[in-house]
C-alpha cells in the first residue's frame, strides 16, 4: 500500500493549494449539490449528502456555502444547476488502470478535455467497463502512525472497520462503504485525529511504475486534478519512495 499512502499525501498537498485558489470549494459544493439532486437534502435520510458535507465542512468550507449547494442540488435555489455525475476509464502512462469521478453540467465537454488531457501525458481513454472492474468502493480513513498505536485504533474495528494497514508514516483504516462514518465518529468519541476520511476506489492489485512513468503519471493527475469538473482520481499505482523523493527534488 506504500504508493496509495504517499497517493493521499499528494492529495492532502494539493488539497491545501486548491483551497488557497478556491477550487476545492468549487469542486465540493458541486459534490453536495449533486448528492442532494439525487437524494434530497436530508441529510439523515441522504448518507451520501451527509458524506458531502462533512468533507465540506473538514475543508472549512464556510455553512451558508453549503447550505447554498444543497438548495440548488433540491431545486430550492433560484440557481439551481443540472450538474450530473459522470465516472471515465482509462490507462495512465505504464499500464496504469485510472477512475475519474467528474461533476458536470455538459458532458461532452468535460468527456472532451479529459480525453485530451489523457492524451497528453500518455494516457488514454478506455471504454465503460474497462477498469471499473479492478476496483472496489470503500471507506479509507489516514490516521499519522507516529501519534498513537495500532492498539488505540481497535475502537475502529469495534465500529465496522475491516482492517487496519500501516504503511510507513501513516495507518490505513479501511471499512465498509456503508460504515465510513460510524467508524469516523468513533474515532472522533476516542479523540483520534486523521488526516482524511472518505469513500475511495481500491485497487485489487497494483502496478509497480519505473521514474519515467512516474513524472508523466503525477503530471496527468496534476492536469486533470486542474480540471474543475474532475473531482476523485483513483489508480492502481505503486510508486517507490525513493522514486518519489527524486521527483519532488
Amino acid at each position: 500500500m506504500a504508493g496509495h499512502s504517499k497517493w493521499a499525501g499528494i492529495k492532502h498537498k494539493k488539497a491545501i493549494v486548491d483551497a488557497r485558489r478556491g477550487k476545492l470549494f468549487t469542486k465540493l459544493g458541486r459534490a453536495v449539490t449533486v448528492a442532494a439532486k439525487e437524494g434530497g437534502g436530508d441529510l439523515d435520510g441522504n448518507p451520501a449528502l451527509a458524506l458531502a458535507v462533512q468533507k465540506a465542512k473538514d475543508a472549512s468550507m464556510p455553512k451558508d456555502n453549503i447550505e447554498r449547494a444543497i438548495a440548488r442540488g433540491t431545486g430550492a435555489g433560484a440557481d439551481a444547476e443540472a450538474y450530473e455525475a459522470v465516472v471515465y476509464e482509462g490507462y495512465g502512462p505504464g499500464g496504469v488502470a485510472m477512475l475519474i469521478e467528474a461533476l458536470t453540467e455538459n458532458r461532452n465537454r468535460t468527456g472532451a478535455d479529459v480525453r485530451h488531457t489523457l492524451t497528453k501525458y500518455g494516457g488514454r481513454l478506455g471504454e465503460p467497463g474497462s477498469v471499473a472492474y479492478l476496483f472496489s468502493q470503500c471507506g479509507l480513513i489516514v490516521v499519522d502512525a507516529a501519534l498513537y498505536s495500532e492498539e488505540q485504533l481497535i475502537v475502529a474495528i469495534d465500529a465496522g472497520a475491516e482492517e487496519i494497514e500501516i504503511d510507513e508514516d501513516v495507518y490505513e483504516i479501511i471499512t465498509p462503504a456503508a460504515s465510513l462514518s460510524a467508524v469516523r465518529a468513533a474515532l472522533d468519541a476516542a479523540s483520534i485525529s486523521f488526516h482524511s476520511a472518505e469513500l475511495v476506489q481500491r485497487p485489487a492489485t497494483r502496478v509497480a511504475i519505473e521514474e519515467d512513468d512516474a513524472s508523466s503519471l503525477l503530471k496527468l493527475i496534476d492536469a486533470l486534478d486542474d480540471n474543475d469538473d474532475v473531482g476523485e482520481i483513483h489508480a492502481n499505482f505503486e510508486i517507490d519512495s525513493e522514486v518519489l523523493e527524486r521527483l519532488a527534488g
